[in-house]
C-alpha cells in the first residue's frame, strides 16, 4: 500500500503560496495504480452492495468535483467536502435519515429474472467501505492538467481518509452533566476469504455516532470514528492522531472490533506485538508495535473498563467474557507460551487477549496513549471484541439475508447496552 503520509516540505510550500498550481518541475510523475484493496472494487459483490444502497454515486460525484478544479488547493477542498459528505451520509442512513436504498431508482432484478431484489438494510456498514475505496482509487489515479507532486497526492488521500471515516468530525456539545463516550470501529477485512464480509464494529460506529444514551447519571453522548485494516496507517500514527485531542476530555472510550464466534470479549490485556497476518492490502508485519519513544514502550497495557460489571450485566443475547489470556515469552525464555491469567513479570508479548492483529494493536495504542497522558487511574478505556457476524445457514452467494441483518442489529444493540453499563459503573 502506498503510504498516506504528508510531506511537510510540500505542504509548507503550498501553504505559503496559497495552494497555487505547482510548476512543471515540481509536478508529479504518472499517477500510481490502484492498491490491492481498491482492485477488489470491480468484483460483483461490491458493485451489488453499492447499487443496492445507492452509494454507487459517491465516487462519480467526487470525480466530477475533481475535474472541475484548477489547482491543488481547490482539489483538496473538494476531497475534504466529499469525504465528509460520505461519512455523514453513511451515518444518516444507519440512523434512519434520508433514503435507505436506490436513491429513487428501480429495484434490481433477481438472478434468473424472478421478482425484484430488495435494498440493503440501513445498518449495513459496507456501502461506506466500498464507496470510500472508489473515491480513493479515483484520487490515486487522477492526473490533473496542473500536476500533482507525490506529497500532494498523499495529502489528498489523507484528507479523504480522515474525513470519510469521521476521524476529524469528533465533537461534543458544551454543557455540564453530559458524559462523553468515544468509540472506534473497523472496516471489513479478510475479503479474499469472502468478499461479502461486513464488520459489526464499523456498523456500530455508524449506528451510534452522535447518539445519546440515557444513564442513571444523566445523558451520555457517543462520538465515533472508523479505522482501516492496514498496518501502514497504524505505523503512521492514525490512531494517536485521531484520539489524542479527545482522551483528556471524554469520560470513557472503547475500541471495538470483530472477534470470536458467538461471544463478546472484554480484553483485559493488550500486547506490543504484530503477528504478521495480512491486512486489506495483503501486507503482513511481524514486529514489535512501532510507537513513538520506543525506549519507554511497555510490553503490555491493560483495560480500565469496568469488566466485572459489564460481564455480570444482562446486555443482550450473546455472552460477554472477561478475557484474561495472553501469549508471552517468559522472562529468560525463548519459546512462547499461553498464559490464561495474564502476563508474568518481565515477559515479552506475543499476543494480547485480542490476539496479535490490528484489533489488539488499536487497543494497545489507545491504552498506551491513555497511560502516557497520565489518565490510567481516571479514564475508563479498553477494547471490546464483538461476535463474528455470520450469514444465515446455506447462504454462500447472497450479499445479505434476514439472519445476517438480525445478527448485526443485535450486536449493535448489545454494544450500546455495554456502553451504558460501563458509563454507569464508572
Amino acid at each position: 500500500m502506498n503510504s498516506i503520509r504528508v510531506r511537510l516540505g510540500v505542504l509548507g510550500l503550498a501553504l505559503l503560496t496559497g495552494f497555487t498550481t505547482p510548476t512543471a518541475a515540481s509536478a508529479a510523475q504518472a499517477a500510481p495504480s490502484p492498491t490491492v484493496e481498491e482492485q477488489r472494487l470491480g468484483r460483483a459483490a461490491p458493485q451489488e452492495i453499492l447499487r443496492r444502497s445507492g452509494f454507487d454515486t459517491a465516487a462519480p460525484r467526487l470525480a466530477r468535483a475533481l475535474e472541475g478544479t484548477r489547482s491543488y488547493g481547490e482539489a483538496r477542498r473538494a476531497v475534504a467536502r466529499e469525504g465528509a459528505r460520505l461519512w455523514q451520509r453513511a451515518v444518516d442512513r444507519a440512523q434512519g435519515r434520508g433514503p435507505a436504498e436506490y436513491e429513487g431508482r428501480e429495484a434490481l432484478p433477481r438472478k434468473g429474472g424472478g421478482g425484484r431484489r430488495a435494498g440493503l438494510s440501513r445498518d449495513d456498514d459496507r456501502p461506506l467501505y466500498w464507496a470510500r475505496l472508489g473515491m480513493t482509487r479515483d484520487v490515486r489515479t487522477w492526473e490533473p492538467e496542473f500536476g500533482l507532486t507525490d506529497g500532494q497526492r498523499s495529502a489528498l488521500l489523507d484528507e479523504l481518509e480522515r474525513a470519510s471515516r469521521g476521524q476529524d468530525a469528533i465533537r461534543y456539545p458544551h454543557g455540564k452533566g453530559l458524559k462523553r463516550i468515544l468509540l472506534t470501529g473497523f472496516d471489513p477485512f479478510t475479503l479474499d476469504r469472502d468478499i461479502r464480509i461486513s464488520n459489526p464494529s464499523g456498523a456500530t460506529a455508524l449506528a451510534l455516532d452522535g447518539t445519546v444514551i440515557e444513564t442513571a447519571d444523566g445523558p451520555a453522548r457517543i462520538e465515533t470514528a472508523v479505522f482501516p485494516v492496514r498496518w501502514q496507517d497504524f505505523t503512521d500514527g492514525t490512531v494517536e492522531r485521531t484520539l489524542r485531542p479527545h482522551l483528556q476530555k471524554v469520560d470513557l472510550f472503547t475500541t471495538v472490533s470483530q472477534g470470536r464466534v458467538g461471544r463478546f470479549d472484554i480484553e483485559r490485556t493488550n500486547g506490543a506485538w504484530r503477528g504478521g497476518f495480512g491486512d486489506n492490502d495483503t501486507v503482513g508485519r511481524t514486529e514489535t508495535v512501532p510507537v513513538s519513544d520506543p525506549a519507554s514502550q511497555p510490553q503490555w497495557t491493560t483495560t480500565t473498563l469496568p469488566y466485572a460489571a459489564i460481564t455480570a450485566a444482562q446486555t443482550g443475547r450473546f455472552p460477554v467474557y472477561d478475557n484474561t489470556s495472553v501469549t508471552e515469552i517468559p522472562a529468560g525464555g525463548t519459546e512462547s507460551v499461553v498464559r490464561p491469567d495474564g502476563p508474568t513479570p518481565g515477559s515479552t508479548a506475543r499476543a494480547g487477549g485480542g490476539g496479535d492483529y490490528l484489533s489488539n494493536e488499536i487497543a494497545y495504542r489507545a491504552t498506551l496513549l491513555r497511560d502516557r497522558l497520565g489518565l490510567h487511574g481516571t479514564l475508563p478505556g479498553g477494547h471490546v471484541h464483538t461476535p463474528v457476524l455470520q450469514f444465515g445457514a446455506g447462504n454462500t452467494t447472497e450479499v445479505t439475508d434476514p439472519e445476517f441483518v438480525r445478527n448485526r442489529l443485535d450486536i449493535i444493540a448489545q454494544v450500546r447496552a455495554i456502553l451504558k453499563v460501563a458509563v454507569e459503573t464508572s
